[in-house]
């Protein structure tokens, strides 16, 4: 195989990553080129070895490389609420806060008629299976605030709400050090909605 045909697979490859566009894909080839086989090893090496070794969490569908995650398996987690999130990328979101100590639940996706993906695309009825067996009494859904997480919340409240279990939101608002003037009609108005006593 010829060095120009080779750079090409490896463009092509590069270039099917989310967020990377042609000049970024150039850039990371001719990095890798440049850089030492070892280099270019361990990088091969990590995604093989991340492919083979992670999968999902078979009670809330987390990232794990046992059989649940590290959040699923730690004692000192608060069992009674559940954080309802789309990806299991939003759990290291929130977890990065150090503000929740509960249980996660991934749906992996949210409800997006467009796109065909119902509720019986996502892990909706594990997580049913879930509340009813694991003494839950809260359930926080902390989806996106657009149309398609708005839709799979109250998705989610309709149907959790009938089994006498606490549904609540994540409040959505102005990001700190946010200016009032350049907040859009929308967030500002969930701010004011949201508000809390001081």
């Amino acid at each position: 195989m010829s060095a120009d045909r080779s750079l090409q697979i490896l463009l092509d490859e590069l270039g099917r990553l989310p967020g990377i566009g042609p000049k970024s894909a150039q850039r990371i080839a001719y990095y890798l080129l440049e850089s030492d086989i070892e280099e270019a090893r361990r990088l091969a090496d990590a995604i093989l070895s991340v492919k083979e070794q992670v999968h999902f969490c078979s009670r809330c569908f987390n990232y794990a490389t046992e059989d649940e995650c590290a959040i699923c398996r730690d004692p000192t987690r608060d069992t009674a609420r559940i954080c309802v999130v789309s990806e299991p990328r939003d759990v290291t979101a929130i977890e990065r806060t150090g503000s929740y100590r509960g249980l996660y639940h991934v749906l992996g996706g949210v409800i997006s008629p467009i796109d065909k993906i119902g509720p019986e695309q996502l892990h909706v009825r594990e997580l049913l299976a879930r509340l009813g067996s694991e003494g839950t009494e809260e359930v926080i859904v902390a989806t996106n605030p657009d149309i398609e997480g708005e839709t799979t919340a109250s998705y989610l409240a309709r149907t959790i709400k009938p089994l006498g279990i606490t549904v609540s939101r994540l409040a959505s608002g102005l990001p700190v050090g946010g200016d009032l003037e350049y907040a859009d009609e929308l967030t500002l108005g969930r701010a004011i909605e949201a508000r809390r006593a001081l």
